[in-house]
């Protein structure tokens, strides 16, 4: 166990001393001691609901008061947790801040980044003229191309990896001496994890700032931290340096996180061809003037060709960007596309949204985040059984298929009263896959359904699917940005790149014998240190 040392150590910039957090009766958090120095990276690890993201709300006093925090956290002399809320107002922001998991709900929408990254410093008392040259020094420091042109759009105007860089903008904007960093990388495709995570190593060898890293992804902490702590159930399992969690692992738990083997992919004997793709290509209308004009198009896939059998997985990777997601959309027909989408012998582009509504039983899709595609007015009963009602079946009828959903699923009937607020990640992202399921589609269309989820939580979604393939025959078509739950999973690999089929090839092949050097680089930014 990391010893802690005597509070007064002037080298520690924070020193946290038996944290507790506690709800009613339920300890949330059960006694966290950590030092974190200048300069060095601490890393909370552990499966979601672990208590890594509240230790840290509550060093900066964002809590609700129902919670019943115990403990200390020195900032110099001063203890975090006996503050009134106007003294930690002026600690955020200039010596601790954070960066949220989820730039789209921790951005305004109705602000304009020069706003955002802004207010901190007007409210400062710095001129507008200052302030300004301030914020496009900021986006060029975090490697934002064209800064001056991004200061006038809003986040829905931005890319993911965009929004993520004005989120590490407006953290810095006051030299803050410690950054929390809660999951910053999350969303992003490979590529942009690893850019991020260089710039926010480079920030900090910079600014001689300390950090709090927040992750489920051990691979990053491996590059990243200094230090480890790994949590399960709000205690801490083990902490200690990142070689010593890394290559000796005292507890079972840590083990069991470190373990990144997703079993192997299913061998798919020949079955019929479920869906052909024919010079399938998706554009946008780029419109202007007063008008509203179609002036140009931005083309978002590239005309391609697919074809996927009964019982097969189709992997499609890239950065953001690329394509994928459109891909998606088109073949599900919620956005327009060009070419065939011919599945069971019938092309979805010909059919009108009469023809399509019986159809749309055999192919359905799963978001990237089950938290946002869920309603969370209607319970668990009710979201996986609202599609059921176009169906002619009784009461009963749609009840037992409710529990049949849930089965596959592996989740329990008593779950069938919650809400999406009541469910963690893994269970939301399960009632998600119940309710596409309980139509007894032939094809699945999952985006990023992993993404969002711990490792143990993903190698049990992982297995999960595989099961449900192998004993009904569902096909998938599984975009990812995380190719080792891909090369599990997938038995062929779709590589888009800028809208562009890269390749196409059996996973296996793709992993020995990449055709192009951006697939390289993707296997390469997905490998384990």
């Amino acid at each position: 166990m990391h010893s802690i040392q005597d509070a007064n150590n002037p080298q520690a910039l924070l020193t946290v001393q038996h944290l507790n957090i506690q709800h009613a009766e339920h300890m949330l958090v059960d006694d966290l001691n950590f030092q974190l120095h200048a300069g060095e990276t601490i890393a909370l690890v552990g499966e979601s609901g672990s208590g890594k993201s509240i230790s840290s709300l509550a060093l900066l006093g964002l809590l609700p008061s129902t919670l019943k925090i115990q403990g200390q956290a020195w900032l110099g002399q001063k203890n975090l947790l006996a503050l009134k809320p106007e003294q930690l107002r002026q600690i955020r922001g200039q010596k601790i801040a954070m960066i949220f998991q989820e730039p789209m709900t921790a951005l305004n929408p109705l602000h304009r980044v020069e706003k955002m990254i802004g207010e901190s410093l007007l409210l400062q008392g710095w001129s507008k003229q200052k302030t300004r040259a301030r914020i496009i020094e900021l986006l060029q420091e975090v490697g934002m191309t064209d800064p001056e042109d991004k200061l006038r759009r809003y986040p829905h105007e931005l890319s993911g990896g965009q929004r993520q860089r004005v989120m590490i903008a407006m953290a810095l904007a006051l030299d803050p001496e410690i950054l929390i960093a809660d999951e910053p990388t999350t969303a992003l495709d490979v590529t942009l994890q690893a850019q991020i995570l260089k710039l926010l190593k480079s920030l900090q060898q910079s600014r001689k700032m300390a950090m709090i890293l927040i992750s489920h992804d051990l691979n990053l902490v491996h590059r990243y931290a200094d230090q480890v702590i790994v949590m399960n159930k709000g205690v801490v399992e083990e902490q200690g340096s990142v070689t010593e969690i890394f290559q000796h692992p005292k507890q079972a738990y840590t083990r069991d996180l470190l373990n990144h083997d997703f079993g192997e992919a299913l061998h798919i004997p020949a079955a019929e061809n479920l869906l052909s793709l024919k010079q399938v290509a998706v554009k946008f209308p780029v419109k202007q003037g007063l008008l509203n004009r179609v002036k140009d198009h931005l083309v978002a896939v590239e005309p391609l060709d697919l074809q996927l059998m009964q019982g097969e997985s189709i992997g499609i990777v890239g950065e953001s960007g690329s394509g994928k997601s459109s891909l998606a959309l088109a073949i599900s027909r919620l956005i327009k596309s060009d070419g065939e989408i011919v599945l069971l012998g019938t092309d979805l582009n010909r059919c009108n949204e009469k023809q399509l509504r019986p159809l749309r039983a055999e192919f359905q899709i799963v978001f990237q985040d089950p938290f946002s595609s869920l309603n969370p007015r209607l319970n668990v009963e009710q979201s996986i059984g609202e599609g059921l009602g176009l169906k002619k079946l009784s009461a009963v009828e749609i009840s037992q298929r409710i529990d049949e959903a849930l089965d596959k699923v592996e989740l329990p009937v008593s779950l069938r009263s919650r809400y999406p607020h009541e469910l963690s990640g893994g269970q939301r992202q399960r009632v998600a896959l119940a309710r596409a399921l309980v139509l007894g589609p032939k094809l699945l269309i999952l985006d990023e359904p992993t993404s969002a989820l711990d490792r143990s939580t993903q190698r049990a979604i992982v297995k999960l699917l595989r099961r449900l393939q192998q004993e009904h025959q569902i096909s998938y078509l599984f975009i990812s940005h995380d190719l080792h739950v891909v090369k599990a999973l997938c038995q062929k690999v779709l590589v888009l790149r800028r809208a562009q089929v890269m390749e196409f090839q059996g996973t296996e092949q793709l992993f020995l014998n990449p055709q192009t050097e951006y697939t390289r680089q993707l296997i390469q930014a997905s490998q384990y240190v």
